[in-house]
């Protein structure tokens, strides 16, 4: 499927929800975030796409990004679903309730970019400790304080 033809279908299905296409090896498409759920759930319930393969966080300083690269195992058909996101309220709906897989995923992205995932049932911390500051893969990280790192505590040691 190319990548207009999976927009025409995203744009039949969900209205409106289609920003932005780009194709290429894999098709990539730009959908609004109030309609990520909507697209995520016609996808997946329409036309295969059953396997969420990942989900991550790019920063580009002035938004981030949301990408989900999707799979359609039964007819081999793969996809990336892009979201645009605020910076300075990084807040997208989970696609937990679509793919259960995203659980842990959208955590990572959560602990190192500080992307929030509205309706996501266990939102915390899954890397870093709970007390650490900040997120470290946001471009914007350490910026304020050169030494954050230094400064921060010794991570507990487990017993074993």
């Amino acid at each position: 499927m190319t990548a207009e033809q999976l927009a025409e279908a995203i744009n039949k299905a969900v209205r409106g929800a289609v920003v932005k296409v780009s194709g290429g090896a894999m098709p990539s498409i730009t959908v609004t975030a109030n309609r990520l759920i909507q697209v995520c759930s016609f996808l997946k319930r329409e036309l295969g796409f059953n396997y969420l393969v990942s989900v991550t966080g790019v920063d580009y300083y002035d938004y981030f990004e949301v990408v989900y690269h999707l799979h359609a195992i039964p007819n081999n058909d793969q996809a990336c679903l892009k979201v645009t996101v605020d910076h300075d309220e990084p807040v997208v709906p989970s696609v937990y309730s679509v793919w259960q897989g995203a659980d842990f995923q959208e955590r990572e992205v959560y602990d190192l970019m500080g992307i929030s995932f509205a309706g996501h049932p266990n939102l915390k911390r899954i890397l870093m400790w709970d007390e650490f500051e900040g997120h470290p893969l946001r471009k914007d990280f350490g910026m304020a304080d050169q030494d954050a790192w230094r400064q921060m505590p010794a991570m507990p040691q487990l017993e074993t």
